[in-house]
């Protein structure tokens, strides 16, 4: 019993001291772009990675929080999966409830024919976005929190927002 009390102090001592550290030492901020404009964003599930380009030109790289579920493509509402594929951001909200957002184009048709053949909803409302309205700058959350989205800082989502434009297109891969 000594031993099991010992080894969950360790643990609780562990995680005080991961905490501390990431408020008192956050990440820096990651670089904004320098100047020029977004043309196509690649997003890497595994890596945990968003890369802005102008053409062939990588601008930034920003860590990223998926869905909760992040491996595999979306396949319907509510299963925590970010989608996998090529889309087009189709618009721009300042007004979110996160520190401004990006929306994707999906569904797609093929997700909605998918989701149709199965009897299920296909979800949608995918976006990137900062963090929720009323959370630090240098935070992007513990671990993959999204409901399917992909969420970076804040100072990445403004960075991002101010150089990508309607139409700009969004790849995600596994």
């Amino acid at each position: 019993m000594k031993r099991l009390a010992r080894l969950f102090s360790f643990a609780l001592f562990l995680t005080a001291t991961a905490f501390a550290v990431a408020v008192l030492y956050p990440r820096p901020a990651p670089k904004p772009s320098t100047g020029g404009k977004i043309t196509r964003i690649v997003v890497e599930k595994a890596a945990r990675r968003l890369v802005t380009y102008d053409g062939p030109t990588a601008l930034g790289s920003y860590a990223v929080a998926l869905g909760a579920n992040p491996v595999g493509d979306k396949q319907r509402q509510g299963d925590g999966r970010t989608p996998e594929g090529t889309f087009t951001i189709n618009r721009k909200n300042a007004g979110s409830a996160f520190t401004l957002s990006l929306g994707l184009d999906y569904p797609q048709q093929s997700d909605i024919i998918r989701a149709n053949a199965g009897g299920f909803d296909p979800g949608g409302d995918i976006m990137i976005h900062g963090q929720p309205n009323g959370h630090a700058d240098s935070l992007i959350g513990s671990g993959d929190w999204t409901a399917g989205c992909i969420a970076v800082s804040n100072p990445a989502i403004r960075a991002i927002f101010a150089a990508a434009e309607v139409g700009t297109v969004v790849e995600i891969r596994p």
